[in-house]
C-alpha cells in the first residue's frame, strides 16, 4: 500500500528532528496533533514498510539501526550478557 499523506508527514517531521532534541514532544503535539507515544508507535510501524524505505532510505535505515541497537541492548541486559 503506498504511503499516505499522513505517513509522509510523519517521516518528514522525523527527518527534521535529526539534529534537534529540545521540545520534540511538544512539537509532536502541536504540529501533528498526536500524543508522543502514538507518534512513536506509528513511526515504528511505518519504518517497517518498503514504501517508507523507498521514500527516505537514509532516515528509515537510521531509525531501523537505532531500533535494532536498542533491542540488542535490552536483550543483553535481560540475559545478563555485556
Amino acid at each position: 500500500m503506498p504511503l499516505s499523506d499522513s505517513d509522509r508527514l510523519l517521516l518528514d517531521f522525523e527527518a527534521g528532528w535529526t539534529q534537534h532534541v529540545g521540545a520534540k514532544e511538544e512539537a509532536i503535539r502541536a504540529e501533528l496533533d498526536l500524543a508522543p507515544a502514538r507518534y512513536y508507535q506509528l513511526l515504528g510501524r511505518l519504518i517497517e514498510t518498503a514504501d517508507a524505505l523507498e521514500y527516505d532510505p537514509l532516515l528509515v535505515g537510521r531509525l531501523r539501526r537505532r531500533r535494532d541497537e536498542r533491542e540488542r541492548m535490552r536483550l543483553s541486559r535481560v540475559s545478563g550478557v555485556a
